[in-house]
């Protein structure tokens, strides 16, 4: 008799689960529930759209309901998951019709995934007022980009979302106001002195950056925004993108699967839950970092499909031969002109987890001084973060307008490994003037937070 395996969530979970599983077991039977219309969305893909360089918005997906034709597949979207019924393992389900129905299963995994925070101010309600995630918000930010009434278009949160929703409005030739509480772009990703950069990035190229600012509400008029106020000031707005945080899909579990104050689900180190058979994955659980040795929030699509892989192969396994080793939590972004990629943890986040870091910042040209400078020999910078007394390396980020973020891949290596400063700075890199200099960007960068003189 099959085995009954139920997936809560269509992104990269639940896809790289049921690829996984399809992979590994002959004897299952696989149904996945997404709450949501459309199957599987990307997200991370909206700038892309927003600009016109995919082929489709219906293309923006890791998989549709007909991808796996196995017919012990079942991907049922615009289902619901309510409640999970432990004693009886089963899960109570409602579908767009509000029919109602449980289903039994062996195995659990919930990949149920985070929601876009609206600010909690007067006249979030208002028309022209969005949230920048999934298919609908995309096509609606999409029909305003190409409004030629729209002109103010202002961007709430200056994380990643924020700041591919600044450059797609700035590209389609808006003015655009980008607003945060923190006090710089990126703020919870970069260091400062790689912020400097962008946000002088961002200003060159037409932004309006407003940090430090508290939205207190929404302006309108027939119903429609017209302006943002903060404690300080008004912003006339035709457009306002809420691109504020996140937050976990996990209000249904309480009670259940046990959840910290912020409703990020908790896992052990075999990723299994409070609750027999239940495992939970992606971006609304506690992942455990490997440079911070503790399980913080984690929020990408890399870091789900690790895990849905790691509980694919040892689903039933009465204990796993090896816990989950975790993960770095890496990530690459575009602002314009530069790329950076980033890995680990950084002076924001290392302080939040308690980890007391050390950090370095280093500047060159990417290939040897005979290169003439300009765009094939442009500035490089690397950031290292590093813990004090052993020098094992905990964080990094590469910076240019050159795209090196390939080599981010090999500090997220060298944090999984727990190598130290010593490790990548005699760490053997290939050398050829058409790419690099004599000694790796990340061996300089290694050797200067070691504070060797300079090549």
């Amino acid at each position: 008799m099959s085995k009954k395996v139920i997936i809560v969530g269509a992104s990269h979970g639940g896809h790289e689960a049921i690829r996984e599983l399809l992979n590994r077991y002959n004897d299952i039977d696989i149904t996945l529930f997404e709450s949501g219309d459309f199957i599987s969305f990307m997200s991370c893909g909206m700038e892309l759209y927003l600009e016109n360089k995919v082929t489709n918005v219906n293309d923006v997906r890791n998989f549709g309901p007909d991808t796996f034709t196995e017919p012990n597949v079942h991907v049922l979207n615009n289902h619901t998951v309510t409640k999970i019924n432990s004693d009886k393992k089963t899960v109570t389900v409602k579908d767009n019709k509000g029919q109602v129905k449980d289903y039994p299963y062996d195995k659990l995994i919930l990949s149920s995934g985070v929601t876009p925070n609206s600010l909690p101010v007067k006249g979030t309600d208002l028309e022209n007022v969005y949230l920048m995630r999934g298919k609908d918000w995309a096509t609606k930010i999409k029909s305003k980009l190409t409004d030629p009434s729209v002109k103010n278009m202002t961007i709430i949160g200056a994380g990643y979302i924020g700041i591919e929703a600044a450059e797609a409005s700035v590209k389609a030739g808006k003015h655009v106001t980008l607003l945060d509480m923190i006090d710089r772009p990126l703020g919870a990703y970069l260091d400062k002195d790689m912020t400097d950069i962008l946000n002088k990035e961002l200003t060159d190229k037409g932004v309006d950056v407003e940090m430090g600012q508290a939205i207190t509400e929404f302006e309108g008029k027939d119903g429609k925004v017209t302006a943002v106020k903060t404690k300080t000031n008004e912003f006339p707005s035709d457009v306002v993108i809420q691109a504020a945080g996140v937050k976990a899909n996990t209000n249904w579990m309480k009670g259940t699967v046990d959840l910290d104050n912020r409703g990020w689900m908790k896992t052990n180190e075999y990723l299994q839950t409070n609750v027999p058979d239940v495992y939970a994955i992606g971006d609304a659980t506690l992942a455990y970092s490997i440079p911070a040795e503790s399980h913080m929030p984690i929020a990408l699509a890399t870091v789900a499909r690790r895990e849905a892989r790691y509980v694919s192969k040892h689903l039933f396994e009465k204990k796993p031969d090896v816990p989950f080793k975790g993960v770095v939590g890496s990530s690459a972004l575009s602002v314009f002109d530069y790329h950076f990629a980033q890995s680990g943890l950084n002076s924001t986040t290392a302080k939040r987890a308690g980890v007391n870091i050390k950090t370095s910042f280093y500047e060159d040209r990417l290939r040897p001084p005979y290169v003439p400078v300009g765009k094939d020999n442009p500035k490089v910078y690397v950031y290292l973060a590093y813990k004090p007394d052993s020098h094992q390396i905990v964080g990094g980020a590469v910076l240019s307008k050159y795209d090196i973020t390939a080599q981010d891949n090999a500090l997220s290596l060298a944090i999984s490994n727990k190598m130290r400063l010593e490790d990548l700075a005699d760490a053997d890199f290939f050398f050829q003037p058409g790419f690099d200099l004599q000694w790796s960007l990340l061996n300089l960068a290694a050797q200067h937070a070691l504070g060797e003189s300079k090549f």
